[in-house]
């Protein structure tokens, strides 16, 4: 399976996200749209807001950066071999791994689906404590903001 997300810096909270059984440029585009529709929902704009992504295909892809300028987005790329560009939503990918991926097994995609989803909004967003956000948590942080 291949998971996609989208983290927002200022609080360090997974604000979009996508999984797919394989890598295609839909499973690029469909995660910044989920956050699109999140904002639209809650009447707030992601007009030009940056989209940091690594160099993949899917990231360049024409399909990527339609999406990107429909919703006045700013694609931002990092440079090659570099990987501290992306390093905000790579910290992410190891704890998803160690709390979730290496903890059991599920009926196909769908429940694996479900279990990553559930521990990012119960566990990641609620209960883990960030030492770039002076040890609150996500959902803290976006309360102690707003």
């Amino acid at each position: 399976m291949y998971f996609c997300a989208v983290k927002d810096t200022s609080a360090s909270r997974i604000v979009g996200h996508s999984a797919a059984p394989h890598m295609s440029s839909g499973l690029a585009v469909t995660a910044p749209n989920t956050v699109v529709a999140r904002r639209q929902i809650n009447r707030k704009s992601v007009t030009g807001c940056v989209v940091h992504s690594d160099r993949g295909s899917q990231s360049r892809s024409c399909r990527y950066r339609q999406m990107l300028g429909r919703h006045g987005l700013k694609g931002s790329m990092g440079g090659v071999a570099s990987a501290g560009d992306n390093a905000a939503v790579e910290s992410f990918f190891p704890l998803l791994q160690h709390n979730v991926l290496s903890t059991g097994t599920w009926a196909g995609h769908e429940g694996l689906t479900i279990a990553v989803i559930a521990w990012i909004k119960h566990r990641y967003h609620r209960r883990g404590r960030q030492r770039s956000l002076e040890r609150v948590t996500p959902i803290e942080c976006e309360t102690i903001n707003n």
